[in-house]
């Protein structure tokens, strides 16, 4: 058995990163709103204690499993409300603590599986792409407190993991946007991190390049932009926090081809 060591140890890594962010907080900053417009810093930390129960139920195919879950609601959208409404008169330490008991058991949970085996996540995953679907989620619902706060935004080598999610999971989110995809086209990412690294996603030769900043590719396949922040959806929905179809981010990214142009307006790393 080959276990989601990597991945799990970058989840780890990107949750105590978050860890250190709610840390910083003071307790004004929690009923702030976010970069999610309609959602305040609180209600992101919810959304996140929420799911992290969600995902370690479906790990374990407990009674909140997703498949279990989310049919229970008429809506995406209110399977996500009611998850943050969970948190309401929550102290930010209650919060915290729900958060971090959560997504300690997910952790472990996936430490015994195998990077292959199947997890029932929406159409279903591998256990390594669950893990690195995770950190991806910590890290966008982070970035919506952080750019609603003015904090800086750190380039981390886990970055790496969403730029690849984002890329394959093109076909589903143009599926999602009842876009079809271009016969005969395939997309390279060539992506350069702020110290002048490149990292290249796709096959060398591919018909479409999409070329430009690591992190900006990374707030387009989260669908997130300073610039126009949109409502929140949960695992799903068809639009998300800092969803945006001419975002500040895309502007940073130049498309060479019709699948590349189409990935800068309906990437979607998420369910």
């Amino acid at each position: 058995m080959i276990p989601v060591r990597d991945a799990l140890a970058d989840l780890a890594d990107e949750q105590r990163e978050f860890a250190k962010l709610l840390g910083a907080l003071g307790d004004a900053d929690w009923q702030r709103p976010s970069a999610a417009d309609g959602w305040t810093v609180a209600d992101q930390v919810a959304h996140l204690a929420d799911t992290e129960e969600v995902a370690a139920d479906t790990l374990a195919d407990g009674p909140r499993a997703f498949a279990k879950t989310v049919p229970r609601y008429a809506t995406a959208e209110d399977f996500t409300a009611a998850g943050c409404r969970r948190g309401d008169g929550l102290t930010p330490q209650d919060l915290t603590a729900w958060w971090d008991r959560a997504a300690a058991r997910t952790r472990r949970l996936l430490a015994g599986r195998a990077a292959t085996d199947r997890v029932a996540w929406g159409f279903g995953m591998t256990a390594e792409t669950f893990a690195t679907a995770r950190l991806m989620e910590h890290w966008a619902h982070g970035l919506d407190i952080r750019d609603a706060l003015g904090l800086p935004v750190d380039e981390t080598p886990r970055l790496r993991r969403i730029a690849v999610l984002g890329h394959s999971t093109l076909s589903y989110a143009l599926a999602l946007a009842r876009v079809s995809r271009p016969q005969g086209r395939s997309l390279r990412l060539e992506l350069t991190e702020r110290d002048g690294t490149g990292h290249v996603v796709g096959p060398a030769d591919a018909t479409d390049v999409l070329r430009g900043p690591l992190l900006a590719w990374c707030r387009v396949a989260t669908r997130r932009s300073r610039a126009s922040p949109a409502a929140p959806t949960a695992p799903g929905a068809t639009t998300a926090p800092g969803a945006s179809t001419a975002s500040t981010a895309g502007s940073e990214l130049t498309a060479e081809g019709e699948l590349a142009q189409l990935a800068l307006l309906h990437a979607r790393a998420y369910l």
